[in-house]
């Protein structure tokens, strides 16, 4: 689009994380009026939903957990939900945080009276037995709902969230009716707030298998005793079922999240590196795996016995050890492969590409200096940060200077390369017009080391935004700039990663150019998954040439309309790069997030040129893969580059039946290159025990790894289904699984009461927040590019970023005392856990709202905003000003420690009680129902109820 030099329209506010105004992505100016909630009076609460609790409901007494989580639902008449069809998730199981007994909660449900000549469920007459140790809610036969009568177990001491009711003796009476009290379902903040008490004091020790470790939102240090830390590798139950059959009906997938490079607290101490020398690292003749603590020395200790195979193997004589009294080698201690979970070896010549160690990698800067470009101030802004910040890229250990090189190319219809070589007293330029054959002009001078060529880098950066000062060039191309910078590694034979900062559609003429296709009439239709897919498949080709090469993009888009997200970020998704999106981008208010994610983008620890692979023990293997990364056979996972934040996520399947005795085991093993151009193999492994009994299936499950598979597992649909049916498929499979857990595991009980495993109680409101999310339910304000960028941001998370993404952490700020400066315990993420008279902080990783209530005290509103009151903040601020106050000092910590917990920086939007900016920052209030139709956590609950009653009748 061709834009004048007059005063452009004044842009959409910009940059939250995703989107244009009011969806997640821009809230930097005002905000469009539309589609708001209607506002309520001051000091009241919101209206309620049918399902939920009233205000003035008395809170239900609580009680201690026995063995499952119960509760009653309304039997008819619940929401309206999608109806439940479609294929079934592929997978079984594995994962959650282990709990002695299932508990039951159980709580009255909504007024929903059956309609006229409805039969009630279960024999007329009295209601059925209940089990002693499930007290629940159950259909009256007026219609009602009423306790359960009969005699109750003592429970001892309180648990919160879960009412118990006491006997009443006599016959039934008709109650009036009763509604579902929001505190009677399981709460997240409650599940988490017990395991930090209950788990975060004692290091997890990884030597015993099949242990479930604490949960993501946990602090934990971790003792490496055999088995990879969580850190490394979670999983979705740490007891596999034996046979396939049991597998299938419990439905629970068998997955791993991997993150092969996950950066470690200071406290805990990074893998060791074993050099063998020449021999290189010792495996199994037969399957290739290393060796490892679970390996069996037998005859003496001059072979051993393959632990994933069974294969005897001899020990080379260099290797031999003898072994003591119990069978273990006597140098066991010594040697980190036979110790520990997680070590790297240094590998041989043999592990590198044409049998030649390789150079250190290269980083290349490619700028877009389009009218776009130039014009926000990004250009300029960009200049002056590389000028400090190549000073600073990754170095091996304590390395003095990095041994990274680096390049730079500005763009918009043809191609500058700049020589930058120490001996050269200016910079000089190269212009490659002739995009349709791309060519590198020049070799020497082009990669150099920052040191040496300061000066020259130093002069070229102050010259660019003045060389393009004047530009009037809007078109810009997208495909050449990577097939250069791929040209460019191939020729100085190194890895590398390009740094590519972009503005607008390629719509230039050259390969790769692309049409606006932004058709939102396509949603909810059966070509709506065509706006999750490229345009075309030049993008997929030219991405297997880069990870032939070695070559990683990082993408930095900068638009002000549509860019085709979902085409442009195919190469960084299979490359292993990452997407950054700052929508209508402007210096003032979007530098700080832009900058501090380039710099931590630049620092961070990269594996180059890498190939993974997962192997396992005999009865299970790897069959499917998600993350950002290619796959040219089926076994090995190759990435270009692989960061410390990026997730491989592994489903496994049955090939044979497993061994209750043995366990099942799994180990990964990543060859790459260090940002040194060290050639390591880095291994991790972790075993897992097998089981012959559901309930410890559902015992050892972890619901946050699950909800992280399911996730990706359903983006990863919508390229191939329409959203509805990856919906209902969601539905489907998590109905499935708890109704197993009803029919196996849970004791006898009436089927008015909603039985969920203790570790899987939060299965429905986490998968409820995955429906609701802009890729699977997107309300009006979502474009079709955030749906895309958040599409494959989603695919490489790991599990404690899925965890606050999908559930936000909503903290109260002045309830907790001043001095205090620990995090204040966060509340449930609903709009009536907010009180008008309090400040709240919301963070998803992505997004920080600071929510002002309208009655906050004056005092409170002086020490934040310097400003006499409620009426005079300015909403949408997103700077708190320096203030030397306690209030000031303590909100601004937990803001700069809650940035510093997240792989982006999370720019802050002021958001005032009733303010137009209001409907935005609900949009993150998962536990109500939401604008474009998801349902409520409690009616959802009700749906789940009765999917569940379906399959058990």
């Amino acid at each position: 689009m061709q834009i004048s030099g007059a005063a452009a329209p004044a842009p959409p506010p910009g940059g939250l994380g995703y989107g244009p105004p009011t969806s997640l992505a821009s809230a930097s100016g005002s905000f469009p009026n539309s589609g708001l909630y209607g506002s309520y009076p001051q000091g009241q609460a919101p209206p309620l939903s049918l399902a939920q609790g009233h205000p003035g409901a008395q809170p239900p007494q609580r009680f201690a957990p026995p063995q499952a989580s119960s509760f009653t639902p309304p039997a008819s008449g619940g929401p309206r939900m999608p109806s439940v069809t479609g294929p079934l998730l592929p997978g079984q199981g594995f994962g959650g945080p282990s709990v002695s007994q299932p508990n039951h909660v159980s709580s009255p449900p909504p007024p929903q009276a059956l309609p006229p000549g409805t039969q009630m469920t279960g024999p007329p007459g009295p209601p059925p037995p209940m089990h002693s140790s499930q007290p629940g809610y159950q259909l009256q036969q007026n219609g009602s709902f009423g306790p359960v009568r009969g005699p109750q177990p003592n429970y001892g001491s309180p648990y919160p969230g879960a009412p118990t009711f006491g006997s009443q003796p006599g016959p039934p009476q008709p109650l009036p009716p009763k509604r579902l009290d929001p505190d009677a379902i399981p709460s997240p903040i409650q599940v988490i707030e017990d395991d930090r008490n209950n788990r975060g004091s004692e290091p997890f020790v990884t030597g015993v298998r099949g242990q479930v470790p604490p949960l993501v939102t946990t602090n934990f240090l971790v003792k490496d005793q055999g088995n990879a830390s969580p850190r490394y590798i979670r999983c979705t139950s740490y007891n596999i079922p034996c046979t396939s059959d049991m597998a299938k009906q419990a439905q629970v997938p068998l997955a791993a999240v991997i993150k092969p490079l996950a950066r470690l607290p200071p406290e805990e101490a990074s893998p060791y590196v074993v050099d063998h020398g020449e021999s290189g690292p010792l495996r199994c003749n037969r399957c290739k795996a290393y060796m490892c603590s679970f390996m069996q020395f037998i005859e003496g200790g001059r072979r051993f016995q393959c632990c994933f195979c069974s294969c005897i193997n001899d020990v080379p004589p260099q290797y031999f050890q003898h072994l003591d009294h119990t069978g273990k080698r006597v140098d066991a201690y010594e040697r980190p492969e036979l110790s520990l979970g997680s070590y790297e070896f240094l590998a041989t010549v043999d592990y590198c590409k044409n049998n030649k160690f390789p150079s250190p990698p290269a980083f290349i800067f490619m700028i877009d200096v389009s009218y776009n470009a130039i014009r926000s101030g990004l250009v300029r802004l960009l200049c002056e940060e590389l000028k400090s910040l190549l000073d600073f890229l990754p170095r091996e250990g304590g390395a003095e200077e990095s041994a990274i090189r680096v390049g730079f190319v500005t763009y918009n219809k043809v191609l500058h390369f700049y020589n930058v070589k120490s001996s050269l007293a200016q910079p000089q330029m190269m212009v490659v017009s002739d995009v349709a054959d791309m060519f590198v002009p020049l070799l020497d001078g082009f990669l150099v080391n920052v040191n040496e060529s300061r000066t020259v880098i130093t002069s070229l950066l102050d010259q660019i935004p003045e060389m393009f000062a004047d530009t009037r060039e809007t078109e810009t191309v997208f495909a050449p700039v990577i097939q250069a910078g791929m040209e460019a590694l191939k020729a100085a034979e190194c890895a590398g990663k390009l740094f590519l900062f972009h503005t607008s559609l390629p719509i230039a003429e050259a390969p790769g150019k692309l049409k606006n296709r932004d058709d939102r009439k396509l949603i909810n239709t059966d070509k709506e998954k065509t706006l999750f897919q490229p345009q075309t498949g030049a993008y997929q080709s030219l991405a297997k040439q880069c990870v032939a090469q070695g070559c990683c993009v990082d993408l930095f888009l900068f638009p002000n309309q549509y860019v085709d997200v979902a085409t442009l970020s195919v190469v960084p998704q299979l490359t292993g790069g990452s997407v950054y999106k700052y929508a209508c981008f402007q210096v003032e208010s979007d530098q700080e997030r832009f900058l501090s994610d380039l710099r931590r983008d630049v620092q961070k620890v990269v594996g180059f040129d890498a190939v993974m692979r997962v192997r396992t023990s005999t009865g299970i293997r790897a069959v499917d893969f998600f993350g950002a990364f290619f796959m040219s056979n089926t076994t090995d996972v190759e990435l270009a580059g692989l960061d410390v934040d990026k997730t491989v996520t592994v489903e496994f399947k049955h090939d044979d039946r497993l061994n209750e005795e043995s366990g099942a085991l799994l180990q990964c093993a990543l060859l790459y290159t260090s940002c040194a151009g060290q050639r390591r193999l880095r291994i991790h492994n972790l075993a897992l025990n097998c089981c012959t009994q559901l309930a410890d299936l559902y015992r050892n499950c972890e619901t946050d790894t699950l909800i992280n598979y399911m996730a990706k597992f359903a983006y990863r649909g919508v390229l191939s289904s329409p959203v509805k049916t990856v919906r209902d498929t969601l539905i489907t499979q998590c109905a499935q699984i708890l109704a197993c857990y009803r029919k196996n595991c849970a004791s006898p009980s009436s089927a008015g009461q909603l039985i969920l495993p203790e570790c899987m109680k939060l299965l429905p409101v986490y998968l409820n927040c995955v429906l609701k999310s802009d890729v699977l339910q997107p309300g009006a304000e979502v474009t079709t590019d955030d749906r895309a960028y958040v599409r494959q941001l989603v695919t490489s998370m790991d599990v404690a970023e899925t965890n606050v993404f999908f559930y936000p952490r909503l903290l109260p700020l002045t309830k907790s005392p001043i001095e205090n400066t620990t995090e204040p315990p966060a509340v449930r993420a609903s709009e009536e856990r907010l009180s008008n008279g309090d400040i709240y902080l919301l963070e998803n990783g992505l997004n920080l709202f600071l929510w002002v209530g309208a009655s906050v005290q004056q005092g409170v509103v002086q020490s934040l905003f310097s400003v006499s009151s409620f009426s005079h903040i300015t909403s949408g601020l997103s700077v708190l000003p320096v203030l030397d106050n306690p209030l000031s000092k303590k909100v601004r910590g937990l803001i700069d420690s809650l940035r510093a917990q997240r792989s982006r920086y999370m720019k802050l939007i002021v958001v005032k009680q009733e303010d137009k900016l209001e409907t935005l920052f609900k949009h993150f209030l998962v536990e109500d129902k939401s604008l474009s139709g998801g349902a409520s956590y409690v009616d959802f609950l009700c749906h789940m109820h009765k999917e569940i009653r379906q399959l058990l009748s």
